[in-house]
């Protein structure tokens, strides 16, 4: 069985010299076992509409095969008003993008699986802001009208992020000063958006979690204990072995 993943730099793949940014996609087979791989194409900056102009779109269409799962996390990216291949409405033409994804996996006997975009860390008054509310809400008005399985990760994340609260969140972002001496940021960085990779892994784990309980083929591959996901230190890259 094939896991696919269509999204954007939250779930994308990073070479070794951009470590300690890893996506989550890179580390979700550390909830699988050997009879499942996981093949993400998820992309840096691309948004529903431009993955698919930019043919992405059409290489997981020629792979993906009957009994695979497509997960779709899309959001970030088509908000951007100011950029015209990549926007789309929430309340428009975010919809029928995504449709797109749906029709394909459903074409291929596949099974998607929306997913909506993760939460940056965006604290107001010590108040998690979410921002991503219209995106999500269209993809959970789509998940419902198609009947097609949904994985809240906007929820889930924000959940997860405000339980911390702002100190305690910056360790699973990348937030870093000159002072921890990291070499790929010598001097610092915020980046509220993009994940270290305990972040990574947190970040797969609640999608590893959501994924066993959607009663789907691909629930019974997902492993019950997902050491590789729920660690405490950086294991310095995307393995899952301690």
């Amino acid at each position: 069985m094939q896991v696919f993943i269509a999204g954007d730099s939250t779930a994308a793949e990073y070479a070794p010299e951009s470590y300690p940014q890893l996506g989550w996609g890179m580390v979700l087979k550390c909830a699988f076992g050997d009879d499942v791989t996981v093949r993400n194409y998820a992309k840096n900056g691309r948004s529903s509409k431009s993955f698919i102009d930019e043919g992405f779109f059409a290489q997981i269409e020629t792979e993906i095969r009957r009994g695979d799962t497509l997960l779709i996390q899309f959001g970030h990216n088509d908000s951007k008003s100011e950029d015209p291949k990549r926007f789309t409405a929430p309340d428009g033409d975010y919809k029928a993008w995504l449709s797109r994804y749906l029709e394909m996996a459903r074409a291929k006997r596949a099974q998607p699986v929306l997913i909506t975009p993760v939460t940056r860390r965006k604290f107001e008054n010590g108040v998690l802001v979410d921002t991503h509310a219209p995106y999500a809400k269209a993809m959970r008005e789509l998940a419902a009208s198609t009947r097609t399985p949904l994985i809240d990760l906007t929820a889930d994340s924000m959940k997860w992020i405000a339980g911390l609260g702002d100190d305690a969140s910056k360790r699973f972002y990348l937030v870093y000063t000159p002072e921890d001496h990291v070499a790929r940021f010598p001097d610092g960085i915020v980046d509220n958006t993009h994940f270290s990779e305990l972040g990574a892994r947190r970040v797969a784990e609640l999608v590893a979690e959501r994924m066993a309980q959607l009663e789907l083929p691909v629930s019974k591959r997902v492993l019950r204990t997902r050491p590789g996901l729920m660690v405490d230190a950086p294991m310095g890259g995307p393995g899952c072995n301690r």
